[in-house]
């Protein structure tokens, strides 16, 4: 049980390190924006994992509060980029 705990969280750990390079290489601000979502979502799975593993939910709002910050920044840049846009026409 303990090998596998740690693969997954070496597996954990190098997609988050790609999705952190994306953010600080991605070529345009969507680039960038879908890989914070992504780096939420893999942040929210792990803390899924442990609350699996240990049996307990005490970081469920821990996970509520990270899902609210992902959508309603999503929803900022798209707003944002849609502007742009419209601005450049």
């Amino acid at each position: 049980m303990n090998v596998l705990l740690l693969i997954i969280y070496a597996v954990f750990a190098v997609a988050a390190l790609l999705t952190l390079w994306r953010v600080v290489i991605g070529p345009s601000i969507l680039d960038r924006a879908v890989a914070s979502d992504v780096l939420l979502t893999e942040v929210m799975c792990v803390l899924g994992a442990e609350m699996a593993i240990n049996q307990h939910t005490r970081t469920l709002p821990v996970l509520l509060i990270i899902a609210a910050v992902g959508v309603f920044g999503s929803i900022s840049i798209a707003r944002f980029v849609a502007r742009r846009d419209n601005a450049d026409r």
